[in-house]
């Protein structure tokens, strides 16, 4: 079986994302959303609530799966059987960084290659961080997220205000 993992922090999941999800979802047997714990940032959604919400975009792709993880990425890949690390690329200033990180992995477990995807050009522009900016701004985020989670990121930002 042929799996991969697409990690990040999906806070929340935005329709950049989930083209990416998708058109790996054709390529890979599975797909595993890999929802990363990161200290350095301060996220809007608590793990479950993100987990939850990449869940009900996702319901209707059988072969994606949401699960969460802590630590280095490759060993959560080799702990999963997963041989191919997914990432999105949306600019030259993204594939310096994944570059780094992708040179970095292939030296902690050289089994494990990184695919990485461009993104479709209409969401090039596009970031959880920017969503969130712009909903906290009571701008439209109608094209920004999939459509059935609107009222929950809108809920979650304005509990914050």
């Amino acid at each position: 079986m042929k799996r991969a993992v697409y990690p990040g922090s999906f806070d929340p999941i935005t329709k950049g994302h989930l083209d990416i999800i998708k058109r790996a979802s054709k390529i890979f047997d599975e797909v595993i959303v890999a929802v990363a714990t990161n200290s350095n940032k301060k996220p809007l959604f608590t793990i479950e609530e993100r987990i939850e919400i990449i869940n009900k975009v996702l319901q209707n792709y059988p072969n994606v799966k949401v699960d969460t993880f802590n630590g280095l990425l490759v060993d959560y890949c080799s702990e999963k059987e997963a041989y191919v690390i997914i990432k999105g690329l949306r600019a030259v200033s993204d594939f310096e960084y994944e570059f780094q990180m992708a040179s970095i992995n292939k030296k902690l477990k050289e089994n494990i290659e990184t695919l990485f995807m461009m993104t479709n050009t209409k969401y090039s522009y596009l970031s959880s961080s920017l969503v969130k900016e712009i909903g906290r701004l009571n701008g439209s985020i109608e094209e920004l997220v999939p459509d059935e989670i609107i009222p929950i990121v809108l809920k979650k930002l304005n509990s914050l205000q």
